[in-house]
């Protein structure tokens, strides 16, 4: 016999025993992740830059939730990125999770920030954190300035205007490598304004894309086969 619950705003399905059918299972309680845990003393001097940006800085800048940072930065560290292009910098913050990553596989980013107030915080804060010199700032209009890119792309990750989306994937996705990734934020609350990027990377039988709500917002998680 299947039972409908009603918890704290969700349905839960769970199975309820009747003579001779054994006990009543439990419902499946999803596991939350701990905080990062950091290796060793520069780690731990990142993410309390991090920890810092969440607390000061985060109004107005619309950075990714801290676990969606932490996602940016498994997926970088586990396909050795050695060249991320960021489009959105704001104040830095996923920037510095993408470094947390390069910091181990020798890579660099690349960044795009057309505001010049925003830029200079994220410089500022790329050089507290210690890791100004893995960070290359480009400030402009990102769909006119990332044109000049020539270098092949291992990660690619879309975070400013959402309708641009599309725009960015035309123009960049020559540059990433196969086995390489295109990761876009916002793919729940913004879907609307970049219905010609979903389709494209839904469509496009060289891609593969799956899409997660870590930290609520949503991530689309794109592999360009090989």
């Amino acid at each position: 016999m299947v039972k409908w619950l009603a918890a704290a705003g969700c349905l839960l399905v769970c199975n309820v025993g009747l003579s001779g059918e054994g006990p009543e299972r439990p419902p499946r309680i999803a596991p939350v992740a701990s905080a990062p845990s950091p290796k060793d003393d520069a780690e731990r001097k990142i993410l309390d830059v991090l920890a810092d940006m969440r607390q000061n800085q985060s109004r107005g800048m619309l950075n990714v939730p801290r676990e969606d940072g932490r996602m940016l930065r498994l997926l970088t560290e586990a396909v050795g990125a050695k060249h991320v292009v960021e489009i959105g910098t704001s104040n830095g913050y996923s920037g510095i999770w993408f470094c947390l990553a390069l910091r181990t596989t020798g890579g660099k980013l690349t960044t795009f920030e057309i505001d010049a107030r925003r830029a200079t915080l994220a410089r500022e804060n790329f050089k507290r954190a210690g890791v100004a010199e893995l960070a290359t700032i480009v400030e402009g209009d990102a769909h006119e300035k990332v044109t000049a890119l020539k270098e092949p792309i291992d990660v690619l990750f879309l975070d400013a205007d959402k309708e641009g989306y599309g725009d960015y994937l035309k123009k960049l996705l020559p540059l990433v490598r196969p086995g390489g990734l295109i990761l876009a934020h916002n793919t729940n609350s913004a879907s609307g304004e970049m219905q010609d990027f979903l389709k494209a990377i839904t469509t496009d039988p060289n891609l593969e894309t799956l899409f997660t709500a870590v930290g609520g917002m949503g991530i689309g998680i794109t592999l360009k086969k090989r």
